[in-house]
């Protein structure tokens, strides 16, 4: 911010209030889309971030006081392309994804999520019942499914490298604003 000042000819301080209100603002932008709805292939996911805030957080399945974000990545380019508000540490993913209105941003994209997201209208894995095998054909399909659905996994763990995801102390709409932040700064790196 130092840098970028007299570069513009501002202060430091105002290149800090201009990041921080419009970085979210673009990482919610996905940065390319293919023009042809059949060829996106997007990945989602939620995550727990633990979080001081008791009014965003509950006591989730970590023992610790965490908020649910779900996030989208493209399979592709593995560029974030919408992360959704937090919810309670104790909602479920299928839930999550139904109130964070994420759904809006994939229309015509072919969206993979994990076995926590059956009923919402995504390619969820082939479940095993009881007493009946997965078919050969099956097995090979959720093989090849883990396979793309761990990209999304390997983002999520690289933007919880940033120390705010893994403790945030923010209030209020503070740990929505440091999650795009968050993944405004993973695209920049991965398209710089």
């Amino acid at each position: 911010m130092r840098q970028l000042g007299p570069l513009f000819g501002i202060s430091s301080s105002t290149v800090c209030r201009v990041i921080q209100r419009l970085g979210p603002l673009q990482a919610l932008e996905p940065v390319s889309r293919p023009t042809d709805a059949a060829d996106r292939l997007w990945i989602v996911d939620g995550t727990l971030i633990p979080v001081r805030d008791r009014s965003v957080g509950s006591s989730s399945r970590n023992y610790r006081f965490s908020a649910n974000v779900q996030v989208i990545v493209d399979a592709d380019t593995r560029l974030v392309i919408a992360a959704g508000r937090p919810l309670p540490g104790t909602t479920a993913d299928a839930h999550a994804w139904r109130a964070s209105g994420l759904a809006e941003h994939c229309p015509g994209a072919t969206v993979l999520p994990d076995g926590a997201y059956l009923g919402c209208g995504m390619i969820t894995p082939h479940r095993k019942r009881p007493r009946r095998e997965l078919l050969p054909g099956e097995e090979s399909d959720n093989a090849a499914h883990r396979t793309v659905r761990a990209r999304v996994e390997h983002v999520i763990s690289r933007m919880k490298t940033y120390k705010i995801l893994r403790d945030c102390r923010q209030h209020g709409d503070g740990l929505h604003h440091a999650v795009q932040a968050v993944a405004h700064m993973h695209n920049l790196t991965l398209t710089s």
